[in-house]
């Protein structure tokens, strides 16, 4: 008799060639769309078949042994291999989760979201109490100069965030009071739920998971147990510093019952009005004259430490670029410094007077260099007056 389940690669919408990865990726992607907890009341009992389709699916594709059955003999391999049960043995549906979170920080999609919903798949993973959980991640931008970055700065910033109520101690509870054990879950702050093949442990409504309830809130946080606050830091900028730049502040972030989370500063550097930055090195241009050009000379040139003399070689090009060593930003990493690129642009004169018109053609006839006009000025001059 011919299945009329539907292809494993077709339900979770991947290529017969797909890697684990992608695999992983289509069915997490997959099952926090049909949750049966993620979608509205009549739509739950479809959502709860479409959500078991995609679990036996990946349960198979994700491992070895038994995608290559499946790839052999399709369902019927996988049908007389092992009963339906079986199917779900070694499937690492927790690691499809794991991993998610920004800055590699936290417990990933799986914690960030499902817990969220208040349950765990498969009854792999506890969730942890929302107070017994370490403080949020804070992060927070930093406008410096150019110097700034190169030299590195100690900046005071404020951090807005939240405490330890001083009222209540962190308890929520007004002083005086006591917190009950919640008569929904007996104190346990889980609600154990059967569906079809797979359990779903979900966080007691009434208490949120704390297996506790607040009778008399503290009036100060409303049964909180933190208040708001700023506070204000000093924060090291290290040199060498660019735009994107984050520093990891451990502790420094909002506080939980557990600890603090971490504060991440990002920096931002302003543009510069005379230099511009690439990577460590900068690129500053420059105006000479077009006799320096021709004869070279020395230049007064702006560099991140004050001004410094530089040679101008004879038959300077405009648009010639000199680099001065050094000159430039230390390497974050490394502190080797980048150099300072100088672009040369050479003033061509618009208003010549008469004498300097006469010495030009002089050099454009010794040059052999043909000019616009049919005769030289200073034969105009001579014809203006005879």
């Amino acid at each position: 008799m011919m299945s009329t389940k539907r292809d494993y690669y077709e339900v979770l919408g991947v290529k017969k060639s797909a890697s684990l990865d992608e695999i992983k990726k289509a069915y997490r992607d997959l099952a926090l769309r049909y949750h049966p907890d993620r979608v509205p009341h009549e739509q739950k009992k479809e959502a709860e078949e479409q959500f078991k389709e995609i679990s036996e699916a990946y349960a198979v594709l994700s491992d070895a042994k038994k995608r290559g059955l499946y790839d052999q003999y399709g369902h019927a391999g996988i049908d007389q291999k092992y009963a339906y049960e079986d199917i779900f043995k070694g499937a690492d549906f927790g690691s499809v989760f794991e991993g998610m979170g920004d800055f590699g920080l936290g417990g990933g999609i799986f914690e960030d979201i499902f817990s969220d919903l208040g349950f765990d798949i498969f009854g792999s993973r506890q969730r942890t109490s929302g107070r017994g959980r370490r403080g949020r991640d804070l992060q927070i931008s930093v406008d410096i100069t150019l110097e700034e970055a190169a030299q590195g700065i100690e900046k005071t910033i404020t951090i807005p965030g939240y405490e330890t109520c001083s009222t209540c101690s962190g308890s929520g509870a007004k002083p005086g009071t006591k917190q009950l054990t919640c008569p929904q879950c007996r104190g346990s702050g889980r609600m154990v739920i059967s569906s079809g093949f797979f359990q779903m442990a979900q966080t007691c409504s009434r208490c949120r998971g704390e297996g506790t309830v607040i009778q008399t809130p503290c009036p100060d946080c409303k049964g909180q147990g933190k208040t708001k606050v700023t506070r204000k830091l000093k924060v090291k900028i290290p040199a060498g510093v660019d735009t994107g730049s984050q520093l990891r502040m451990r502790g420094e972030g909002e506080l939980g019952l557990a600890g603090r989370g971490d504060l991440y500063v990002i920096i931002e550097v302003r543009p510069h009005r005379v230099f511009e930055r690439h990577h460590n090195d900068i690129l500053v241009q420059i105006n000479i004259g077009l006799a320096k050009a021709i004869l070279g000379g020395e230049v007064e040139v702006a560099t991140l430490d004050g001004k410094v003399k530089m040679k101008i070689p004879a038959g300077t090009q405009s648009d010639s670029i000199f680099r001065l060593k050094g000159k430039g930003l230390p390497d974050l990493h490394s502190r080797q410094f980048g150099d300072e690129l100088v672009k040369i642009s050479v003033n061509i004169p618009r208003n010549l007077t008469i004498q300097q018109r006469q010495l030009i053609e002089e050099y454009a006839r010794l040059s052999g260099e043909e000019t616009n006009s049919k005769s030289s000025f200073s034969d105009k001059i001579k014809k203006a007056f005879s």
